[in-house]
């Protein structure tokens, strides 16, 4: 295995650690702010934001900047600002530093991701991006869990210093490690938008969006939607989220296998089905030890299935802008995220952290009828090239 790839999947890892960890440790974080558990939450919030908005901008305006040194300075701008929420006075000034935290992550990963592809030959880029993508799948079934359990142990302090000295460990890496690659060639952010202007991309990408708001409304609060099956015990807490990221590990590979045998569309439709219903019924089965960890196995399984098959959809449409796509359907979830941060901490007050799922589990709906306006659109799209290339014919 190429050393400069495993060093880019760890920072992925970081980042990946850093997005996810949050879930885990927000009781411990309201509690030292002294704030509700809906107010912590905004930390995730900014993050996913800034890194949503954050990522293709930078793309575009860093174009000139050598690779290896945008990946060194985001990585360093993501530890400092770790760091610097672990000393913040008040929970304001811990946003300021999440927000900071995100614009680290959003130099550091897309570079990283179009720099593997550089680093090996073209018949291996497949795999180069396999092995840095990885990185970010891994940290939802190990660094996530771990985080949580370090933050139930000692402090959440802690578990921000083991995602600093994560990001830490990766920069030093990139420094020792990694060449000074060629620059890529040079996209407008105008370009990189353009696609937004297509309707198919557009509803694509909604029902990217809408199912991640559901999902990561479950997510986001995970430790108030289940506190009746944690008990209030940081390895509990830890085994569930490892299950949930365990699940969607697996997922995402045997996802990839069956696309090509049944199409992206009944993919996408059976795996948002099973997550709507699955939260649906989290208040029931969230009050028991075994059936929060059936259900949240098979939500961990169908949540992450979704996000392959809709970056198939979407690389299928237009191939020659592939990872532009790529990139607006990693903004997509990242804005789910943020938007589900503040919309269950809207809800937690008036229906309750164990009532959520009704509310998540509708606005999933909601993206399947989205998802198949979507199939809509494609179809339509394709009959009229076909109806005219028999006209020209």
């Amino acid at each position: 295995m190429d050393r400069r790839l495993l060093i880019l999947a760890l920072g992925m890892f970081a980042n990946g650690t850093d997005s996810f960890v949050f879930a885990g440790i927000l009781p411990h974080i309201a509690q030292q702010f002294h704030v509700s558990i809906g107010a912590a939450g905004q930390l995730t919030t900014v993050y996913s934001i800034t890194f949503a908005l954050l990522a293709p901008t930078i793309a575009a305006v860093a174009a000139h900047v050598p690779r290896k040194y945008l990946m060194i300075g985001g990585l360093s701008l993501f530890v400092v600002s770790n760091l610097a929420t672990i000393l913040s006075p008040t929970l304001g000034f811990a946003l300021v530093t999440r927000a900071f935290a995100g614009l680290g992550s959003a130099m550091f990963s897309p570079t990283a991701s179009g720099t593997a592809t550089l680093l090996v030959p073209p018949e291996r880029r497949g795999f180069a991006l396999s092995v840095v993508v990885a990185g970010l799948t891994t940290a939802t079934a190990l660094g996530t869990p771990l985080g949580a359990v370090i933050g139930g142990l000692a402090s959440w302090h802690w578990t921000l210093i083991f995602v600093a000295a994560l990001g830490g460990a990766a920069a030093v890496g990139v420094w020792a490690l990694l060449p000074d690659v060629g620059l890529p060639p040079a996209i407008s952010l105008a370009h990189r938008l353009a696609p937004l202007t297509d309707h198919r991309v557009g509803l694509t990408l909604l029902a990217t969006l809408l199912a991640q708001v559901g999902t990561f409304i479950m997510y986001n609060y995970f430790s108030v939607v289940f506190d009746r099956a944690i008990g209030n015990s940081a390895t509990v807490l830890g085994a569930l989220l490892v299950l949930w990221g365990l699940a969607g590990t697996v997922s995402n590979i045997l996802t990839g296998r069956i696309l090509d045998r049944i199409g992206a569309r009944k993919v996408v439709i059976a795996m948002m089905f099973a997550v709507s219903i699955l939260i649906l019924v989290m208040p029931l089965a969230g009050a028991h030890l075994w059936s929060a960890a059936l259900v949240i196995t098979l939500w961990g399984a169908c949540c992450w299935g979704v996000l392959v098959p809709q970056q198939f959809r979407l690389v299928s449409l237009s191939p020659a802008i592939a990872p532009v796509l790529v990139g607006l359907n990693s903004s997509a979830t990242f804005v789910g995220v943020s938007i589900a941060g503040v919309v269950g901490a809207a809800a937690i007050p008036l229906i309750g952290s164990h009532s959520l799922g009704y509310l998540a589990s509708g606005i999933v709906a909601m993206a399947i009828v989205v998802s198949e306006m979507a199939t809509r659109a494609i179809r339509n799209k394709q009959q009229a090239k076909a109806a005219h290339a028999h006209q020209a014919a």
